[in-house]
């Protein structure tokens, strides 16, 4: 089997330096797509699969059913609406064996802990598992580090992932951090080094750490970009790389000052455009788009910002305040703008329709932001007919219900939202009108549907 980069280097791609290098050593390894179990697949679907007309507004769905277990089924169910008392008393069969180990088999705690993640994706559940902690975390530790069964572990990854979204609680990180991260650098498995990393940024976003754990994290992750995922012996994993990406956009939104890492993040990203995955391109190109939104900033009082650039531009003010940029994000800004241009209009036949529709929507969106730092995803320049402006940011929406939206309007705002919905998936919506925490991290500006 061919590794990513030999098949960008057969299609005639650009390939990276230290690719070039690695594919003349003879290395090889799975790609993205053949590596793929049902879990990885899920790890590179987008949010967005389409590029917006400027006449409409794009409306994210609220996600898929995670699978067909019947739990599952009942509690997302479109036809009834199950009892409180009946989700709650399963929830607790589900606690109940997984807290105890020396009376289930294998099989029976991967079932227990995939039943115990549906219920907490469908439902809020803090006031059901918080007293429950003490035994759960450990169970589910354990499972991920015996890796008796890689199904076991996989789903005692996906169920802490989901019980620290659940808890808000600021002592996780500690209690799971050095598993999670053992289990990405010495896993023979890769499924359960992509679930780790997505566990590790979930665990430290949500469960307590502090910002320089949090860059420690980052740093691990860039590690594992810049090698194409050879420094966690996951050499050319498509959906390793990707996680690395995501988790990292995530931990990114969290730091307020990013000026001392964006060199080296950026060079990284860059790189990644060259591969022939499309999800790895994406997920470096919205890091891309988050960096440069980053780079600007809300003006200080006082601030004298008469030798800023563009210093009449309107499009710099944004609620009323005027941003402005703080340090410049790559120096090769026009090669970059070159390549993502190439990337909005790909057309070659070797890339899947499917792939090249999602490149064209996501990578018009990411240049038109490296171009223009205050646009967010979705932006559109296209004029109004009744008012004369551009369309603008805004248009793409999450609908909470048949009155309300929510508008995503920024880039980091997009990466919280993918992280959420990844862990709970159609739960999301649920989750963002219960679980305070949810709402928070993602403080919407709110608007009725006209």
């Amino acid at each position: 089997m061919r590794d990513l980069r030999r098949q960008a280097l057969e299609s005639h791609k650009t390939v990276s330096r230290k690719a070039r290098s690695r594919v003349a050593s003879g290395a090889t390894s799975k790609t993205a797509s053949e590596a793929g179990s049902p879990a990885q697949s899920r790890a590179t679907s987008r949010t967005r699969s389409r590029q917006v007309s400027d006449e409409e507004e794009e409306y994210l769905s609220d996600g898929t059913a995670w699978s067909t277990n019947s739990i599952d089924d009942i509690l997302n169910g479109e036809d009834a609406e199950v009892a409180e008392a009946a989700w709650k008393a399963e929830l607790n069969t589900r606690v109940e064996q997984i807290s105890n180990l020396k009376r289930s088999s294998t099989e029976g705690r991967a079932e227990s802990l995939n039943g115990y993640a549906h219920i907490l994706m469908a439902r809020y559940a803090k006031s059901e598992i918080e007293s429950h902690v003490s035994e759960l975390l450990p169970s589910m530790v354990r499972s991920i580090k015996q890796e008796t069964t890689e199904r076991e572990a996989v789903a005692a990854l996906k169920a802490l992932a989901v019980t620290v979204v659940n808890l808000d609680s600021d002592s996780i990180y500690d209690d799971v951090a050095d598993q999670l991260k053992r289990s990405i650098q010495s896993s023979e498995s890769v499924d359960i080094k992509v679930n780790a990393i997505y566990a590790l940024g979930i665990a430290a976003f949500f469960g307590g750490a502090g910002d320089d754990e949090i860059l420690d994290i980052m740093a691990l992750f860039i590690e594992i970009i810049e090698s194409d995922g050879a420094s966690v012996e996951a050499q050319d994993e498509g959906h390793v790389v990707i996680a690395a990406l995501e988790q990292w956009g995530l931990l990114a939104t969290e730091i307020e000052d990013l000026e001392e890492e964006t060199e080296t993040a950026i060079e990284a990203f860059v790189e990644q455009l060259e591969s022939a995955d499309a999800g790895v391109q994406i997920a470096a190109g919205e890091n891309i788009a988050l960096l440069y939104e980053k780079s600007y900033t809300i003006q200080e009082e006082d601030e004298d910002t008469s030798g800023a650039e563009d210093p009449d531009d309107p499009e710099l003010i944004k609620d009323g305040e005027k941003m402005v940029k703080r340090y410049q994000v790559y120096r090769r800004q026009d090669q970059l703008l070159h390549t993502l241009e190439e990337l909005a209009n790909v057309s070659t036949r070797r890339i899947s329709k499917k792939d090249r529709k999602t490149l064209h929507s996501s990578f018009a969106d990411i240049r038109n932001s490296v171009e223009k730092p205050t646009r967010g995803p979705a932006y559109s320049t296209a004029l109004d007919q009744e008012t004369g402006r551009a369309y603008g940011g805004g248009r793409m929406k999450v609908k909470i219900n048949k009155n309300l939206e929510v508008r995503i309007d920024k880039w980091w705002k997009l990466q919280r939202l993918n992280a959420l919905k990844r862990v709970l998936q159609g739960g999301f919506i649920y989750h963002y009108d219960q679980n305070e925490m949810v709402s928070t991290v993602l403080p919407f500006s709110m608007s009725k549907k006209r």
